[in-house]
């Protein structure tokens, strides 16, 4: 029997896609059978989800048959037809890995994503509802996989003293649900993604029981930081990369691009929106920093007037210096003092600082900060990303992200050992 076409938008309001609640199991399911209606793990669930509907907009067509409909994925960024490998995206936010990993032809088979509204925009993307809570998963509910991406948050471990084994050491990390499903499913090769400050967390203790723990689960590692300004992005972000695999392979990492990427380049300059404008006291500050500069004066004083005496602002004051490449920088206290940071804005011709969840950049020859568009493309995301979020779940989301380029030419190499 010839069906016809059915659009995944169609499918996506038939049955309200978008009600996600503290546990969105059966959703997950059901997306996660649509894309992948081979995969056995996923099939009742799926189903018995099914016939609690009315399934009179599929016509005379049997619940049974949903997933094996010719399904039109009219999405912003649909899996590959004939892919060249299989991936899961563990912690996945908002698929940074995944498009990395799409864009070299291969097809994700689960996610899983804890945060409510990182999954609606993971869901409005990739046409997939991630699953919740991985510590609530077993490896046994994951499909076989060729890669594990993981960008993992970072958490202390315990140290007893005593003669633990690794499980023992990683339990109740989140690093340990990465471990147990690495363990059990064996993937030929894995991507866990870091902060930089992993390597000294604990005086080095934390990172050193993550890589001897994977080595003792039988992983040839290899780690390295990465800048996503040396992959074309105006972002001065550092990364701890960790490739592992099953197979001993002599493993390079991309050394990224030669060009030296400015904000200019991302701006969308007929961005006129009030809403992402400086505020007055913020260009007043500016403006009196460059009216005081000059003629021997490099480290202008602000009024700390205002401020109360007895706080650090109060008693070491505020100053302002342009760095070489052009930015501005407020920070409390002079030379002799600890200088604090306070406040810093970029300029078109450099590049931003590190983009977190809470810290939006800000231009000062701009005079705003920078736009969802400009955010987007800050972190290598393409113009046709779409949130369907607020935009401070927006920039919260895109600051919580891997850098796209940079994971994208690290999958790259993966791929010629696989």
């Amino acid at each position: 029997m010839k069906y016809k076409m059915l659009k995944y938008s169609t499918i996506r309001k038939r049955f309200n896609l978008e009600r996600l609640n503290s546990d969105s199991t059966e959703l997950a399911n059901f997306t996660h059978f649509l894309q992948n209606s081979n995969e056995d793990i996923f099939r009742a669930n799926a189903l018995n989800y099914l016939e609690e509907y009315d399934l009179d907009i599929l016509s005379a067509f049997e619940p049974s048959s949903i997933p094996y409909l010719p399904i039109k994925w009219d999405i912003p960024f649909p899996g590959p037809e004939n892919p060249d490998f299989t991936f899961i995206d563990l912690f996945a936010g908002i698929g940074g890995f995944r498009i990395g990993a799409q864009e070299n032809n291969g097809k994700c088979v689960f996610s899983s994503e804890w945060d409510k509204y990182a999954m609606l925009t993971y869901e409005k993307n990739f046409g997939e509802i991630p699953f919740g809570d991985i510590t609530k998963i077993s490896a046994s509910e994951i499909p076989d996989h060729d890669i594990l991406f993981a960008g993992f948050p970072c958490q202390p471990f315990s140290y007893s003293g005593r003669n633990e084994g690794f499980k023992d050491k990683t339990r109740g990390t989140l690093f340990f649900d990465v471990l147990r499903i690495l363990e059990e499913k064996r993937p030929k090769m894995f991507l866990l993604e870091n902060v930089k400050g992993i390597m000294s967390q604990n005086k080095g203790k934390t990172l050193q029981i993550i890589l001897e723990s994977l080595e003792n689960i039988g992983y040839h590692i290899k780690w390295e930081i990465l800048k996503s300004y040396d992959f074309g992005l105006p972002q001065m972000r550092e990364r701890w990369y960790c490739v592992g695999s099953i197979n001993p392979i002599i493993f390079e990492f991309p050394v990224g691009k030669a060009n030296k990427p400015a904000l200019k380049e991302i701006i969308d300059f007929s961005e006129k929106s009030p809403l992402l404008a400086l505020s007055q006291f913020e260009m007043e500050r500016i403006d009196f920093h460059f009216k005081n500069v000059g003629n021997g004066v490099e480290r202008v004083k602000h009024d700390n007037s205002k401020y109360e005496p007895n706080t650090k602002k109060g008693k070491h004051g505020v100053y302002s210096f342009q760095k070489a490449d052009g930015s501005l920088r407020f920070h409390v206290g002079d030379r002799s003092k600890t200088q604090i940071q306070e406040a810093f804005y970029c300029t078109l011709n450099s590049y931003s600082p590190t983009i977190i969840a809470n810290r939006v950049p800000k231009l000062w020859d701009l005079g705003r900060k920078l736009s969802i568009l400009e955010s987007k493309r800050l972190q290598g995301f393409p113009d046709e990303y779409d949130f369907p979020v607020s935009d401070n779940q927006a920039y919260r989301q895109l600051g919580n992200s891997v850098s796209v380029p940079v994971v994208q030419a690290i999958i790259q190499e993966m791929k010629k050992y696989l």
